[in-house]
């Protein structure tokens, strides 16, 4: 059995799903194969609100989800108030999904639905991720995982689908952008959100600017590093508008996951709580 029907499968056994939706391509591929199997009734799709998620990223995901014919609700959280994750400690991500997977199980109980869904896929497997061990304990189903679909599978899926996320770039929260250990703070996501939107604005795919304390240590892939010299005035000027002093370009280029560089955290350690 090939993984489209494998998905499909689980996605039919299931019955009925709530599925945390994004708006990434994960989400949005995951949100489209189970209302494919299961019919727009038996889904709903739920999206968070937070200082950590562009409103820019919940406006799209609002679009997508209405092209879908999706039942799509949101919920605010804040992810500042939940006790552990402001001090931004290296599992800063398990504190932030338990409680955001608490509130979706609960708009799934309300709503007498069979599973709640997230997007993780086989490739995140090779990354540090906490939030899978919240996902766990609170009996979060990961049918992209379980199917072994990969990254590469989910965006050839979803080309053949039509579906416009199909080359979206990952995303991944605003926290991330701040160095283990230093407070994550309302106006240090506001700064690197707006740091990133002008730098995506500019015509850079992938970016992330990476906040420590004043500097700003830009990632854009290797193929970008001239384009990011020649507009370099202007990303001086607009990033020293929004607070930082010190504007670098990190020559390793974008990678996921570069906050672990560093830290000792190795990844062999995470594996055996997944």
């Amino acid at each position: 059995m090939n993984k489209s029907l494998r998905l499909d499968k689980f996605l039919r056994d299931m019955g009925s799903v709530v599925v945390a939706y994004s708006g990434g391509l994960d989400s949005t591929f995951l949100l489209k194969a189970a209302i494919d199997s299961l019919g727009r009734d038996n889904v709903l799709a739920v999206t968070a609100c937070s200082e950590t998620y562009p409103r820019s990223e919940y406006r799209q995901a609002r679009r997508i989800a209405a092209r879908l014919g999706a039942r799509h609700v949101t919920v605010n959280t804040s992810e500042l108030g939940i006790k552990g994750f402001k001090e931004n400690p290296v599992n800063r991500c398990y504190y932030c999904k338990k409680e955001l997977f608490k509130k979706l199980d609960g708009i799934r109980k309300r709503n007498r639905m069979g599973y709640l869904l997230d997007g993780t896929n086989h490739d995140d497997l090779k990354d540090v991720r906490y939030g899978r061990i919240a996902a766990k304990e609170l009996g979060v189903r990961s049918p992209l995982l379980e199917a072994g679909l990969t990254k590469d599978d989910i965006r050839k899926l979803s080309k053949s689908l039509n579906l416009t996320t199909w080359d979206k770039p990952s995303f991944a929260c605003l926290a991330s952008r701040i160095p283990f250990n230093s407070k994550i703070t309302a106006a240090g996501l506001k700064r690197v959100g707006e740091a990133e939107e002008y730098m995506r604005d500019l015509g850079f795919r992938q970016v992330r600017v990476r906040c420590h304390k004043d500097t700003a240590r830009i990632e854009v892939q290797k193929e970008e590093f001239v384009k990011a010299i020649k507009l370099r005035e202007k990303i001086i000027g607009k990033l020293k508008k929004a607070g930082f002093t010190y504007i670098t370009l990190d020559l390793a280029g974008y990678r996921t996951g570069s906050m672990h560089e560093g830290t000792g955290l190795l990844r062999s350690s995470i594996v055996r709580h997944r």
